[in-house]
């Protein structure tokens, strides 16, 4: 039931502008879905859809690029191609970029919204990333950049 119930949601999403929780509540309704607020929240968060501009100042729900279940990364290849260096120790990581750039970089990591990054810190051209572990840290420096890039 959850499954189906969320590829309707992810259905819903893509081909209506979908702009609360209570029009997605109704619209599943309308669909035989009996479902709760807080059932829907935990839906949003687990298929981790986000709110955008609709550009007639309201916000909808769209689908992420990817909804695997895998990490969903919001770090395109400019910003990538902005990194200098990446290492780690313990559960901290830290990351260079040209100078400048750690600010837009550090907005890519922070709307990643993984839980295993608690949270960063970006200065001109580096950037402190804390994790819960130090085996999340080693994991997120070996998805965030090419071995090239590691320190």
């Amino acid at each position: 039931m959850k499954a189906t119930r969320q590829q309707a949601i992810l259905r819903l999403v893509s081909e209506e502008t979908i702009q609360t929780q209570d029009e997605l509540i109704a619209r599943l309704g309308e669909m035989g879905y009996c479902v709760t607020q807080a059932t829907v929240s935990r839906d949003i968060r687990q298929l981790k859809l986000t709110k955008v501009p609709t550009g007639q100042g309201t916000y909808r729900y769209m689908v992420p690029n990817s909804v695997s279940g895998q990490h969903v990364t919001k770090i395109n290849e400019t910003l990538l191609a902005a990194v200098t260096k990446t290492d780690h120790v313990g559960n901290i990581v830290v990351i260079t970029t040209y100078p400048g750039m750690a600010q837009a970089v550090a907005a890519g990591v922070d709307q990643s919204k993984t839980s295993d990054i608690l949270g960063c810190v970006a200065g001109d051209d580096t950037i402190i990333v804390i994790t819960r572990s130090e085996q999340a840290a080693c994991e997120f420096c070996a998805d965030f950049v090419p071995d090239k890039l590691r320190g």
